[in-house]
């Protein structure tokens, strides 16, 4: 796998595999390209510094505490 990160374009590239590529599809803020019997070859992440940013502040919030008095069995 290879990475690499355009910061003039704020775009992260995933390289998956060295298949060649047959079309993409954007996702979101992703755009994903396949081979031609549609498997991944390349990832783009749009906008990557804002997606990256939302998920590490996602991964540090407090998970709820869960105690036998909050869950219904």
């Amino acid at each position: 796998m290879k990475m690499k990160y355009n910061k003039d374009e704020d775009i992260m590239i995933i390289e998956v595999s060295p298949e060649p590529i047959d079309f993409a599809e954007e996702m979101g803020p992703f755009i994903v390209h396949f081979t031609s019997d549609s498997k991944p070859v390349l990832l783009e992440i749009l906008d990557a510094s804002e997606f990256f940013s939302a998920a590490v502040k996602s991964a540090m919030r407090p998970k709820e505490n869960i105690t036998e008095q909050n869950v219904a069995i």
